[in-house]
């Protein structure tokens, strides 16, 4: 499930509050997307699972919630709640939710090198 509508400009919110969970799923809502980037929430339910998937570009990723698995070249890391780590450009990863968990991870494209 995909919400695209971003945060409001100029106006305080509650980083936990801004995504739900939802029973057997996975929700994410980018909160701005730009070329040169983006920053997104994500809320997965216990249980479930992001595949394993690569990105060009490194990502930063932190828990507001809860504790999540991720999975970076084959290491398999815990995060706790407000724990971050950045997982490098072209490296393969995945997440898994032994409890709920929710995460902002953020990419920026612009100036990138490798």
């Amino acid at each position: 499930m995909n919400t695209n509508q971003q945060l409001e400009k100029s106006t305080p919110h509650i980083i936990i509050e801004i995504i739900e969970y939802v029973p057997h799923a996975i929700v994410s809502k980018t909160n701005i997307k730009k070329t040169t980037g983006n920053i997104t929430a994500t809320s997965m339910d216990s249980g479930e699972e992001l595949g394993e998937k690569t990105s060009p570009f490194d990502m930063y990723v932190q828990i507001i919630d809860g504790t999540a698995e991720v999975l970076i070249d084959g290491k398999n890391i815990s995060l706790k709640l407000g724990e971050g780590i950045i997982i490098p450009a072209h490296s393969k990863h995945s997440f898994n939710a032994n409890e709920q968990f929710k995460m902002i991870t953020t990419v920026i494209k612009n100036g990138y090198e490798e």
